[in-house]
């Protein structure tokens, strides 16, 4: 009687252990993703900022538009590695 109390009470908690770590894997990949909100802005910055030197200075396009790519890139990093996070957290 005491060992099939005990074994429903353990089966419960497994459940329960599993719903909770799957719930807040979900959570984890949904917040990760949020990153990209960062990533956006940070972009657009850096964009609107090229955009206005290039405005000021014409003839420093080629050198402007070059730093601007790279940090772009740089930029965007942050959101594919929150991305990766997320598939990861998913997959689990």
């Amino acid at each position: 009687m005491l060992e099939s109390i005990l074994a429903s009470a353990i089966q419960f908690a497994s459940d329960y252990n599993d719903a909770y770590s799957s719930g807040m894997a979900y959570l984890g990949a949904g917040i990760a993703i949020l990153t990209g909100v960062g990533a956006g802005i940070g972009q657009g910055f850096a964009s609107g900022k090229a955009a206005e030197a290039v405005g000021r200075q014409p003839e420093a396009q080629g050198k402007i538009l070059v730093t601007t790519l790279v940090t772009q890139a740089v930029a965007e990093t942050t959101g594919l590695y929150a991305l990766l996070v997320a598939i990861l957290l998913i997959g689990k």
